[in-house]
């Protein structure tokens, strides 16, 4: 392996107008173990993130609070900053993307894109509200879906049936801030002409991507790309552009990437060093740690970014799935939508740091967080197999004997040298981010040293065969350390535990390559404990409290429709605040069944939808078109009795004929769960 690189990572910048939660935790933890191999091999690895702080959500938060979007993004910096720095994610810098570098840079971005003639500025109409005195962005808007007539959902797409659309197409468009009705006004928008780099990013992005985000993109390019409106309208928290007179602002997915740049010329100015000798280095590698939720931002946009500027493009974006919990989307009605302050709280976050490795690797496949899995993995393989080892023969040598090292026996160097064979198949899957194998090839070795202390149960032969029983104890304890190196990257405080045990420097990857003899250890401390289920009940309830009360708050806070074109109890009604009454006959002509699912797929060209062949009795097979795929994978509801609407007059989609409709409660989204029948009721049940 070629030792001595350069390499610069990044991670997706978390937004300043939230929490850090586990989902995020998967992406900065997964590129943490990657940062820290690199260096334990030796290799030069400088891993920067920032927080993105522009965009009119700050600014309306900010407003809410009565704070400047300023003090808003400095409390989010420190929060965050705390978040990652406990739960042990060693970044390099960490930086905002309110930086005057980062204007510097889009400044100097937007002038090579205007001289190289890849801008032009049209006039386009949007909606504006008179009350907030502000053009609503898309999910500023809210309304009635133009297709499925589903009421409250954004102005840019549906929750219900997956169609997207433009606010204009709504109806019942309301201001989600005041609730009054926008009205259309022209304004002057500047764009970047996306589709000049076309050719660039079709040979581009199969080169940069993994294969199977490579041909999701590329389904973009089946006609010319849309020129991208890079500017947004006063007032805006963020960067004016130039020549504006301070009245138009760079769009926040223009000046976040910038992020990436601006904190690396941060770090490089510690060093002194100047952005172009890190980020132009052709001798230096960058790569992407991303969703794949924002693919098409860091595969499309972004290169194409880059290529107008004259500035590289990194080497690889590597894309990763979402997390699930206990097979679901995170909930925060279930209390599984974690803050990893909530986390912290309770647990220790090296639990969840092994735990990660035990199931991540390069894949886009969503990864599941399977809490009664978690507690288990956790007491059986890190605690009970591999700080087993250490514990007690740690505490044995130290408290029963001189603790004093000799050397291994035959058999016990057979094992430390099979141990050391496996390093560098360990490396490789450090290396192709497949950590799931790495730490399946660790505790394959923990199995094998525990099988050996306990085949030669030095416990009994202290008083009859010390100098024997020396021998096995340091076996083991050479079998725990060198377990301990190679869980580093994953386990960076536990390890320096064991360093400290042993009275060693901070381990290199090479030290697996030294075996200890005669050498003396210190007083053994706790490393690891076993995870008490409790605690683990204690963080779900109280996560689940605080997206109560954090949904009670919104709820009181929240806009009330002033009188939009539908009356003010219309409005009412589609917030939810009041149910319409209905007669008992009106009832009655909603036809409910008990449903199963016989058939579910995926329709890969739509973000939101699954279709389903659902049994509603009778010899009847009726198939539906359901907005839940961000919630759902298809094979998760193959079998289930679910209820179903079977009088809906059937509806021609782009994806084919819906014949009902699937119920589900929930705000929409990935918060969102399907209405399923209690053991006992048939299929084709009427629902009374």
């Amino acid at each position: 392996m070629n030792q001595n690189r350069k390499i610069l990572i990044t991670c997706a910048l978390p937004y300043a107008n939230g929490y850090i939660h586990l989902g995020h935790m998967m992406e900065y933890l997964q590129a943490d173990f990657w940062a820290r191999f690199q260096k334990m091999r030796g290799n030069e690895c400088v891993y920067i993130c920032a927080d993105d702080t522009h965009g009119t959500p700050i600014m309306v938060k900010a407003r809410e609070m009565g704070i400047t979007p300023e003090a808003l993004i400095a409390k989010s910096f420190d929060e965050h900053s705390k978040d990652f720095a406990d739960f042990q994610v060693d970044f390099s810098f960490y930086g905002s993307t309110n930086a005057p570098e980062n204007k510097a840079l889009c400044e100097l971005f937007y002038q090579r894109m205007v001289d190289g003639g890849h801008t032009n500025v049209k006039a386009i109409q949007q909606l504006y509200c008179n009350f907030d005195k502000m053009f609503l962005p898309d999910r500023f808007v809210k309304g009635i879906c133009p297709k499925c007539g589903a009421k409250d959902q954004y102005g840019d797409s549906c929750d219900v049936c997956g169609s997207t659309y433009s606010p204009a197409d709504m109806k019942g468009v309301h201001c989600s801030l005041c609730g009054n009705t926008p009205v259309m006004k022209e304004s002057q928008s500047i764009f970047f002409k996306l589709n000049d780099f076309k050719k660039y990013l079709e040979e581009w992005i199969p080169k940069h991507c993994a294969p199977e985000i490579s041909k999701k993109m590329l389904e973009w390019f089946n006609e010319d790309l849309l020129d991208l409106d890079i500017s947004r309208d006063e007032p805006y928290f963020g960067f004016p552009i130039p020549g504006t007179d301070g009245k138009k602002f760079f769009y926040v997915w223009v000046d976040a990437p910038m992020g990436y740049m601006s904190t690396t010329e941060r770090w490089a100015k510690q060093q002194n060093l100047s952005l172009k000798d890190v980020w132009q280095d052709p001798t230096r590698e960058i790569y992407h740690f991303i969703g794949k939720d924002i693919a098409r931002f860091h595969t499309i946009f972004w290169p194409a970014f880059l290529k107008a500027a004259n500035f590289r493009s990194p080497n690889q974006v590597f894309v990763h799935g979402h997390l699930m919990v206990n097979g679901e989307k995170m909930s925060k009605s279930k209390g599984t939508f974690i803050a990893a302050r909530t986390y912290l709280n309770h647990l220790n976050p090296e639990y969840l740091r092994y735990y990660y490795s035990t199931k991540l690797n390069s894949s886009v496949d969503d990864m599941d967080l399977n809490l009664e899995d978690f507690v288990n993995r956790v007491n059986s393989e890190l605690v009970g197999k591999i700080t087993n080892l250490g514990s007690r023969g740690g505490q044995m040598l130290k408290k029963k004997m001189d603790g004093m090292m000799s050397s291994p026996d035959e058999e016990g160097l057979r094992l430390i040298e099979q141990a050391q064979a496996r390093g560098e198949v360990i490396a490789g899957h450090f290396e192709a981010r497949d950590f799931a194998k790495a730490v399946g090839e660790i505790r394959s070795l923990a199995d094998d040293a525990n099988k050996y202390f306990d085949e030669k149960a030095p416990w009994k032969t202290l008083e009859t065969d010390p100098a024997g029983t020396k021998k096995v104890i340091t076996t083991t304890l050479n079998m725990f350390r060198m377990l301990a190196i190679y869980l580093k990257p994953v386990l960076p405080h536990y390890t320096a535990k064991v360093a400290k045990l042993l009275g060693e420097k901070d381990y290199q990857w090479s030290d697996i390559e030294t075996v200890l003899t005669n050498h003396p250890i210190n007083e053994y401390e706790h490393i690891a404990t076993r995870i008490e289920a409790d605690k683990v009940k204690a963080m779900v309830e109280e996560s689940r409290k605080i997206n109560e009360e954090i949904q009670s708050a919104k709820a009181k806070s929240g806009p009330q429709p002033a009188a939009p074109a539908d009356s003010k109890k219309a409005a009412e009604d589609r917030n939810g605040d009041r149910p319409t009454e209905i007669e008992f006959a009106d009832f009655e002509k909603v036809d409910l069944r008990i449903g199963q699912v016989i058939e579910a797929e995926e329709i890969k060209e739509a973000d939101k939808l699954l279709r389903l062949k659902v049994d509603i009795g009778g010899g009847q097979v009726r198939q539906i078109i359901a907005g839940i795929k961000t919630a759902y994978k298809a094979e998760q509801l193959l079998g289930r009795k679910i209820l179903v609407c079977v009088n809906l007059k059937p509806r021609k989609m782009k994806f084919g004929m819906s014949e009902g409709m699937v119920l589900a409660a929930g705000s929409g989204g990935s918060d969102l769960f399907v209405l399923a029948a209690d053991d006992g009721a048939q299929v084709g049940q009427r629902v009374k």
